[in-house]
């Protein structure tokens, strides 16, 4: 049991080790823990490797406590979290199969067995945002971010029958910004990480792809982190004592779904620069005033216009393309759809395409180089920007707001080389 002290406040985190591997650090540890959420008490049953939390027994569903956290495993071979006046959070629902014992195996695994040594409850059939080394994951089953009340959007890694890839997900609506398919077209059945990668196996237990870590040391985990959405394989380095990324999708923050926040664009320099889409008093090139809320309102009658933002594009896919249509036609169609919170548009002449991408969110974008044939454009109430064919006045726009902070950064490390030039000089 953990109890909620009267007098800690809501820092106080409690944590009650419960069993361990036996095995050379980072060993696999069991803990009741209870910790502060939503101005609330989690009460949840975890599993870490060293430092690193692997599983959550709250990872989709919080138990939240009053007084204290108990974990009980009854004669009937349940095992449940109890809170005040024997309210249950949590269970395996193993009530009446026998199971006598709880165990933390060498592969992390969180198992409950009868006297046959037979499992009937384990952890691994109810991954989180982590999957192990030696662990299955069949295909329709996914990794998650962890969600709050307050989050809007949460990730996930997903296995499907062609590709594993990862999603931004919010209700309904769902954008992939990465995937990794087998060559071939083939089938995945299942992924299995292994100690040099994730493999891809079909129907034949036969393996089709792999995912491969970089490095001499074996993988301990792979993780789809809470924060930014990136997938990374990981290893133990004894010399730094900490766990490393030896693979990660994502190696550019501009490729990342929310590098920036919504109506951000993630610029050249890595940096987020606002679209300034509100009013006049509003529209001064700091990224705190972006709004993510605007996309909401012409639905309920708000007139609207089209602003183009050129050489920008969004990392997010999944949406339905078209091709062989002009921008006007792509703009009308946004502005048409009172969900539509902005549309994609790639022309090039030169390789004769053009295509179309409408999207509910304004997310992802992110500053390319000039001349690809790239432009996004973003539904404003009218009045408030400048229309699509505004042409030479919208370029202008996009080139001072977009530009104004990598403009910043060539002037400091030109000034900085001066500076060094002038003082080795003397």
């Amino acid at each position: 049991m953990v109890a909620v002290p009267e007098e800690n406040g809501m820092d106080f985190k409690g944590r009650g080790f419960l069993m361990e591997t036996n095995q050379t650090a980072p060993s696999f540890r069991v803990a009741l823990s209870i910790e502060p959420m939503n101005g609330k008490y989690s009460c949840s049953l975890e599993v870490f490797l060293g430092d690193v939390k692997v599983w959550d027994s709250g990872h989709y569903s919080r138990f939240y406590i009053t007084e204290k956290c108990l974990l009980e495993f009854t004669r009937d071979g349940d095992l449940l979290l109890k809170g005040p006046n024997e309210q249950v959070g949590w269970k395996t629902g193993t009530f009446g199969q026998g199971v006598e014992r709880l165990q933390i195996l060498k592969t992390g695994n969180l198992v409950l067995v009868d006297a046959m040594n037979n499992i009937k409850w384990q952890s691994f059939n109810f991954p989180t945002n982590v999957m192990l080394r030696g662990q299955n994951l069949d295909v329709a089953t996914r990794l998650t971010s962890y969600q709050t009340n307050s989050t809007l959007f949460y990730y996930s890694f997903e296995i499907e029958t062609n590709k594993v890839a990862l999603y931004l997900n919010s209700g309904k609506l769902r954008y992939s910004y990465w995937e990794f398919k087998p060559s071939m077209n083939r089938n995945i059945t299942f992924v299995k990480l292994s100690s040099k990668g994730l493999v891809l196996f079909d129907l034949k237990y036969k393996k089709v792809a792999q995912i491969e870590a970089l490095g001499v040391h074996p993988l301990r985990f792979l993780a789809l982190k809470n924060e930014t959405g990136n997938f990374g394989l990981y290893y133990y380095s004894p010399n730094k004592a900490k766990f490393e990324a030896s693979f990660q999708a994502l190696n550019n923050t501009c490729d990342l779904p929310i590098s920036c926040r919504a109506y951000g664009i993630c610029t050249l320099s890595n940096t987020c620069s606002c679209i300034q889409l509100l009013t006049k008093e509003e529209r001064k090139g700091s990224y705190d005033y972006c709004n993510a809320e605007i996309s909401d309102e012409f639905c309920s009658g708000k007139e609207a216009e089209m602003l183009e933002l050129d050489n920008v594009s969004s990392v997010l896919k999944g949406v339905p393309k078209m091709v062989n249509i002009s921008k006007e036609t792509c703009a009308n169609l946004c502005l048409e759809d009172c969900k539509c919170g902005g549309a994609s548009y790639f022309g090039n002449a030169s390789l004769d395409i053009s295509e179309c991408y409408l999207y509910r969110v304004v997310l992802g974008l992110k500053q390319v180089d000039k001349g690809i044939g790239y432009s996004y454009m973003v539904k404003v109430p009218r009045g408030s920007g400048r229309k699509y064919h505004g042409g030479h006045n919208v370029k202008k726009w996009v080139l001072v707001v977009v530009g104004i902070v990598d403009g910043l950064i060539i002037v400091l490390i030109f000034g900085g080389f001066v500076y060094w030039y002038v003082i080795h000089r003397t």
